[in-house]
């Protein structure tokens, strides 16, 4: 943007919606200052974070950034729902192994899985890792455990072997779950089983949390900025597809009023979207792709095997109308052409940090830059103007589930 261009954006309000991540919000603070000053040196423009305090309590931060001599300030406001993460995770070691039985018939008796290899096959084997994992810590406990326990029970009494053979079996599993921060397992586990366990309905309290989410952004929709930007990453952007639908059926969106955009990084909606009773969020899909009264890009990447990467959420699903659908454009953050060749393959065999890679800085940034995006002059309608959607980009409806709320 040369600095005769008209600048769309001087003041911003971002919202960052994270995915299922039991972290605190600093964290996340912190990746965008690290992120944002190695993207301003590569990229030439300058950009400098700050504390902010919102009103509603929420934690934040402020950027100000001067890019192609415009100078923008966003504040950043981060939709906390770790608490809810973190309780859905308190779950013990049978709590778990029948997380895991619920989760597999849910997605394997519904045929989802089935359907969701039709997609792309690397997400649908990150879900089946922890599964397999977790399995395989079972046997092994119970091979040990079995094999001490017959030892015991053989050489010198029954109750020994019992005793003995036990207390191996749960020392081993427990073992196993305090490694889980180098296994994931147990994470995973609890991340997809999150959606499983309610058939794809949200829980009453994420369903509060929304409620709670989108009365903010219907609030800073009435203040002076010029664009109000939702970012969802992961499974935040389900999350940021039903509250931006709950936002505007209320009428909460006033033509005079900021632009409002909507970026969906790594999205995984079809592990929700293709349950029984996603009805809500299909719902959701189906209102929101026709609505003219904001702008939604997608980015994904097929090297990162942890989303659906070009697949056109509403489409895939089964929702997408006969006519009038004009969201979500899908585009690809092409990490093995916007990195250098040493970068990717440094991150490339890094399961989470390749999916973060969204909110990183790239050595050779296309029309996707994280934080001209959500720092820069321009809103997101305007940086992505008469951009054509990925031509790899995927829109068969798969999904057998198709009813709506």
């Amino acid at each position: 943007m040369s600095n005769n261009t008209p600048q769309g954006v001087k003041k911003r309000h971002m919202f960052y919606i994270p995915g299922y991540d039991p972290m605190l919000p600093r964290r996340y603070r912190e990746l965008y200052r690290s992120e944002g000053a190695a993207q301003a040196e590569i990229s030439g423009y300058t950009l400098q974070l700050g504390p902010q305090k919102f009103d509603s309590g929420n934690y934040g931060w402020t950027v100000d950034t001067q890019i192609d001599g415009q100078h923008t300030h966003t504040d950043v406001e981060f939709l906390k729902w770790s608490d809810i993460v973190q309780d859905s995770m308190d779950k013990n070691i049978p709590g778990t192994y029948l997380l895991l039985a619920r989760t597999a018939w849910e997605y394997i008796g519904s045929g989802a899985l089935f359907r969701l290899m039709r997609l792309r096959i690397g997400p649908v084997l990150a879900a089946l890792y922890p599964v397999m994992m977790l399995l395989l810590q079972l046997f092994v406990a119970v091979s040990i455990g079995g094999g001490l326990l017959w030892l015991g029970t053989y050489f010198l009494h029954w109750g020994v072997g019992v005793l003995i053979g036990g207390a191996v079996f749960v020392a081993i599993l427990k073992w196993f779950k305090s490694k889980d921060a180098q296994l994931f397992a147990y994470y995973l586990m609890h991340d997809y089983g999150f959606s499983a366990q309610h058939k794809g309905e949200n829980p009453p309290e994420l369903e509060a949390r929304i409620a709670e989410f989108g009365a903010r952004i219907a609030e800073v929709l009435r203040s002076d900025v010029d664009e109000v930007l939702i970012v969802g990453h992961s499974s935040g952007a389900h999350l940021a597809v039903s509250i931006l639908a709950d936002v505007i059926r209320q009428g909460d969106v006033q033509g005079a009023g900021p632009s409002l955009s909507l970026l969906s990084l790594g999205q995984v909606i079809p592990m929700v979207s293709f349950l029984p009773k996603a009805a809500r969020l299909r719902g959701d899909l189906h209102y929101l792709c026709q609505q003219d009264s904001l702008k939604w890009v997608d980015v994904s990447a097929p090297s990162d095997g942890a989303n659906f990467a070009l697949c056109d959420a509403v489409a895939v699903s089964g929702v997408a109308p006969t006519q009038g659908k004009l969201h979500p454009l899908v585009i690809s953050a092409a990490f093995s052409q916007t990195l250098l060749p040493e970068t990717y393959e440094k991150i490339k065999k890094k399961f989470f940090r390749l999916h973060f890679q969204y909110l990183c800085a790239f050595d050779r940034p296309d029309i996707y830059d994280y934080f001209k995006v959500t720092g820069g002059p321009m809103t997101l309608a305007q940086r992505f103007a008469g951009k054509k959607p990925s031509p790899s980009r995927i829109e068969t409806p798969v999904n057998a589930y198709r009813s709506m709320r």
